[in-house]
């Protein structure tokens, strides 16, 4: 996805069954590379953010970075790294590893566009000195629904507010392609259509989602729902949208990280790590 925390073919999550983990990306294209010859030592877990110039969102992803090493006690190394904007960048974060330690990179990324397909697959192919995997990105994912369902209800969204998912936008077709199936898995747990507007490279943009939705439902609040990772350039697009309200994006600094965000890293280490 796009600057701001923004960017896949991920394990399904039915919104009433049981929850599916550990299932082996069955796509390596849009999953994860593999490197022969993986190293029988636990991979290091590797996260990386797209990274932002915001201090409220670097600390946001920080936390989520604490909290999944809290969730791995006597666990694997943990370490944060960026594709963009921030350092440590990948190759900088894998040389902070031990000499040949092998490493699962989960891209913190809502779905998978440019930084995925491209930038962090190269950075795999580049890492002659370790065995490197390449997990799939965050989304789409029905936990992800969940945080989004209570940021509406802590916002105070009412049954006849007409609903916006504000996404970050990409250029890559699979990328939009995500964005669209997390809208549709969000009606279809909200009970409501969801309208989509993206900030940036696709369209509806969102100010004209936001205009459209204020048209066809004259007097109705319109909603802004943010689906991005944490504060940033993007979440200040979505302020200024024209929205009646707006949602926080699903990390928030200084509060509790939400344990499904934790939850999915996890879940993406273990099937590209086979653990």
């Amino acid at each position: 996805m796009g600057a701001e925390h923004g960017e896949g073919s991920t394990p399904d999550r039915s919104a009433t069954g049981p929850r599916i983990t550990h299932i082996p990306l069955a796509e390596p294209a849009r999953g994860m590379c593999q490197h022969e010859g993986m190293s029988a030592q636990t991979p290091a877990l590797v996260a990386i953010s797209h990274g932002t110039s915001s201090a409220e969102g670097r600390a946001a992803v920080k936390g989520l970075r604490d909290a999944v090493e809290a969730a791995l006690p006597n666990g694997p190394t943990v370490r944060l790294g960026h594709v963009d904007v921030e350092q440590p960048d990948v190759p900088a974060t894998l040389a902070t590893l031990q000499p040949g330690e092998p490493a699962v990179i989960v891209p913190l990324l809502l779905s998978a566009g440019y930084h995925v397909h491209v930038d962090l697959t190269d950075a795999v192919k580049a890492a002659d000195d370790r065995p490197v995997q390449l997990a799939g990105a965050l989304g789409p994912d029905d936990l992800l629904i969940d945080v989004l369902l209570e940021r509406c209800e802590r916002a105070g969204v009412r049954d006849d507010d007409v609903l916006v998912l504000a996404v970050a936008g990409s250029s890559d077709a699979r990328a939009v392609r995500d964005c669209h199936t997390t809208a549709e898995r969000f009606a279809a747990r909200a009970g409501r259509d969801i309208r989509i507007g993206f900030l940036s490279a696709s369209s509806p943009r969102l100010g004209d989602a936001v205009a459209d939705a204020r048209a066809a439902h004259p007097g109705r609040r319109v909603v802004a729902v943010s689906y991005l990772l944490a504060e940033g350039f993007f979440q200040g697009l979505i302020d200024k949208a024209g929205a009646d309200v707006v949602t926080p994006p699903l990390l928030i600094a200084g509060r509790p990280v939400p344990r499904q965000l934790v939850e999915i890293v996890l879940d993406r280490y273990a099937a590209a790590s086979g653990a």
